[in-house]
């Protein structure tokens, strides 16, 4: 994590996950047991992006355990359930978020970040259907628990319904059809103060740039090979500018810093973790 005081924003860089088999004995060192993977990331990393809850519900002892595995400064991006986004395709989406949001993520308490809501390549932007989607999404950890309160009785007895204080919730959308690249759509994130994501797909999505909120969040799924390919120098000196002028305000027309999350998703050959060591030293050499 890199902080440079009132002027600038927080920068981290982290991993999209972190239980792949083919980093064992390779980031991960050799015979080191899976339950403390997590603790490893922790020990290198500010951040992760938690998506076993794109697949299905957690429990609240997970994120406990997941949250007593690494230091108290550390943050988890949390992705959003596919059920809300690629099987309802945000319509009639009330039951699931409260369902969601009663699973156990605000047991993560001053360490739940942003919220990432990726969006299947075949939904288009429909204005109203987005507009009551944000809409619908918590603001703060107050308005998550009130909205958890209503989910259904098939969390009766594992839901989480508690927060230790309040404080701001951050939303990230990942739209994949080019579509979304309207000024309407824009305007609708600025207006509800929801991060669009910048996405490197290796051209197989829309990549978006727009800032639509206070902060800026940032996948990187390769840019040669989907998945598969390492980030070379250069191209990570290209991120770290790009970071930087984020973090500083410099990148954005506003002028505002803004605070940048930033995940490797380039994982499947084990990349990802070697490629947010350098480019975290990267922007750390800029910051200062």
């Amino acid at each position: 994590m890199m902080s440079a005081g009132r002027t600038r924003g927080v920068v981290r860089v982290g991993v999209s996950g972190w239980r792949y088999p083919g980093w064992r004995g390779d980031f991960y060192p050799k015979g080191l047991v899976q339950r403390r993977e997590l603790e490893y990331i922790g020990e290198h990393f500010p951040t992760v992006e938690l998506n076993g809850s794109f697949y299905s519900l957690q429990r609240p002892d997970s994120y406990r355990r997941w949250r007593a595995s690494v230091p108290a400064d550390f943050v988890f991006a949390v992705k959003g359930s596919r059920f809300v986004t690629h099987m309802l395709r945000l319509k009639n989406v009330e039951q699931a978020l409260a369902n969601f949001f009663a699973s156990g993520l605000l047991a993560l308490g001053p360490q739940l970040g942003p919220l990432l809501w990726q969006l299947p390549e075949r939904l288009r932007f429909d204005p109203e259907l987005l507009d009551d989607f944000l809409r619908m999404l918590p603001a703060t950890t107050g308005e998550a628990l009130e909205l958890a309160r209503n989910h259904d009785a098939r969390l009766d007895g594992r839901a989480w319904l508690e927060i230790e204080t309040g404080m701001p919730l951050r939303h990230a959308i990942e739209p994949r059809s080019k579509t979304f690249d309207d000024p309407q759509s824009l305007r609708m994130l600025q207006r509800h103060g929801v991060a669009l994501v910048v996405a490197d797909t290796a051209g197989r999505w829309p990549r978006f740039d727009a800032l639509t909120a206070d902060f800026v969040y940032v996948r990187l799924h390769g840019a040669e090979l989907l998945y598969h390919s390492a980030y070379t120098t250069a191209e990570l000196h290209e991120w770290a500018d790009r970071v930087t002028a984020w973090a500083d305000g410099t990148g954005a027309e506003d002028g505002r810093p803004r605070d940048v999350y930033v995940y490797f998703d380039n994982d499947a050959r084990g990349h990802a973790p070697y490629d947010a060591a350098a480019l975290a030293a990267l922007v750390g050499e800029r910051l200062g």
